[in-house]
């Protein structure tokens, strides 16, 4: 990265303006690296867990239980977002809020590499907080690096920073993926462990170069709030501990004992948020109603992403067992589906950003709501087309590799179509009072999304049916037409907001 790092002395004061990062804070080059290394981390095992939940010499589950268990931790790590933002703004700061969510990170993989069944899901539960407190620090202190939202290079240091994910997204199948299922299933989980372990130390090494703010709590907690909040963490904790107590020990417990309250949890908590925030009668009138507008995109987002991450659940459960994953009779592990999607944002990305430049500069770029409804309808699409490969192995044939990679294709074109368009309007129609929090909300969605296909696993739902998957397709399309239908109305209640 050395190489990479160039004089400028144009903005005295600003951190690392002595030395910058293709054009940037030299402090953009540490977060760089380490989100691309948490990313490798998270994505290498993600990419391993539901392939070894169903694996002969892994769990050998089942795979309705294998998904409902990958769903649920995919929603806790979103999930766990909000209060990992409470950390960095009350307790910790960002800058310590992120290097204890490294280890805890770390510590969650080695947990996860242990040859232990009795181990395995304490290390999810690690790797899901450590990934919550991290994910909405490292952010924040991205946006520390500059002189305030209207410093022009904010917006490019965030591009920057964003390949940084999709390079480790897209490394991490490859490597760990490879070695997990080829050499040996916990030995990829260690490696997962070295991932972060070098975005540790990367963090800890240049944390020299970052803003100053980022090791100061904006607003900690007083001492009365910090005995009340530790109170009742003890009660909460103290009451979890007695229930499993008995369950474990009256012969009663299963597995869902934890699925099913965690799955509720995440379509319960999306839920009261957006009420409380909904009505609480701080909001004007036009807070008021940019809110209920915004309650039509967070339902838009959570069916669009219980279907999206599927992908790494239904979708790779189903080419492990039914899809022919060669080229050109080349075989690769089933692992590898998952670096198609980074791959295909870090190639499209840039062309949708000309595409929408261009529609803007001739008066002609969709609304947001159109967007949403486009992005909506095509992962839809995308479910449509995975009933051709499932009809295949139905036949008793194993489907060709690129169905599944046309399925990615078609997945990826939606998110790009909804997902930067709800990061951007959570800013801008967020309520004054919730400035701050309106992210961790969108990251709600996510969670919501994913519980759902947690709760349809649990209840026995078999996902790799031809009926369910048309179900679910027909329920996306249905959606994106309906927020389209409905586009003068939602663009009503947005306001001032395009």
């Amino acid at each position: 990265m050395a190489s990479s790092l160039t004089k400028d002395s144009a903005r005295p004061g600003t951190p690392g303006s002595e030395r910058t990062f293709f054009g940037h804070p030299r402090g953009l080059a540490t977060l760089f690296m380490t989100e691309m290394w948490e990313r490798f981390s998270y994505y290498g095992m993600r990419a391993l867990l539901p392939l070894y939940l169903v694996a002969p010499g892994g769990l050998h589950l089942d795979a309705a239980t294998a998904t409902a268990i990958y769903s649920v931790y995919v929603s806790l790590v979103y999930l766990l977002a909000m209060p990992g933002g409470w950390f960095g703004d009350r307790v910790w700061g960002p800058r310590k809020t992120v290097a204890v969510a490294g280890a805890v990170i770390m510590l969650g993989h080695l947990t996860l590499a242990l040859p232990s069944s009795g181990t395995f899901f304490a290390g999810l539960g690690l790797v899901a907080i450590g990934s919550g407190l991290l994910k909405a620090n490292i952010s924040t202190m991205v946006g520390h690096l500059y002189d305030g939202p209207d410093d022009p290079r904010r917006d490019g240091g965030f591009t920057v920073f964003y390949m940084g994910i999709n390079l480790g997204a897209f490394a991490a199948p490859l490597i760990i993926g490879t070695i997990g299922e080829n050499v040996n299933w916990h030995l990829g989980f260690a490696l997962a462990a070295l991932g972060m372990a070098l975005g540790l130390a990367q963090f800890l090494i240049g944390s020299r170069n970052l803003a100053a703010r980022s090791s100061v709590v904006p607003t900690p907690l007083s001492a009365a709030e910090k005995s009340a909040t530790l109170r009742k963490a003890a009660i909460w904790a103290g009451i979890a501990v007695v229930f499993y107590a008995i369950v474990g020990f009256s012969g009663h417990y299963t597995l869902n004992w934890i699925l099913v309250p965690l799955t509720l949890l995440g379509v319960i908590i999306p839920t009261m948020v957006l009420v409380r925030i909904k009505r609480d009668k701080d909001l004007d009138r036009t807070e008021q109603k940019s809110m209920s507008a915004y309650i039509w995109f967070f339902v838009a987002a959570a069916v669009f992403w219980m279907i999206y991450d599927q992908g790494g659940s239904t979708l790779s459960i189903f080419a492990d067992a039914s899809a022919e994953n060669s080229v050109l009779g080349w075989e690769f592990p089933v692992s590898w589906y998952q670096s198609v999607n980074p791959v295909l944002i870090m190639a499209l990305a840039p062309v949708f950003a000309w595409f929408w430049l261009a529609l803007n500069r001739r008066g002609k770029e969709p609304s947001t709501v159109v967007k949403f409804a486009s992005g909506l309808v095509l992962v839809g699409a995308s479910f449509f087309l995975f009933l051709a490969p499932l009809s295949i192995a139905e036949g008793g044939h194993k489907a060709a590799a690129m169905w599944l990679v046309a399925i990615y294709f078609v997945q990826t074109v939606g998110e790009l179509l909804l997902s930067p368009v709800g990061l951007s309007v959570t800013t801008k129609m967020a309520p004054a009072k919730y400035a701050s929090q309106m992210m961790g909300v969108w990251f709600l969605a996510v969670t919501a999304g994913d519980a759902t296909t947690g709760l349809l696993s649990i209840a026995g739902v078999d996902l790799n049916k031809t009926g369910v998957v048309a179900l679910e397709a027909t329920l996306a399309v249905a959606a994106g037409v309906a927020v389209w239908m409905y586009r003068k109305r939602v663009k009503e209640l947005m306001g001032s907001v395009n």
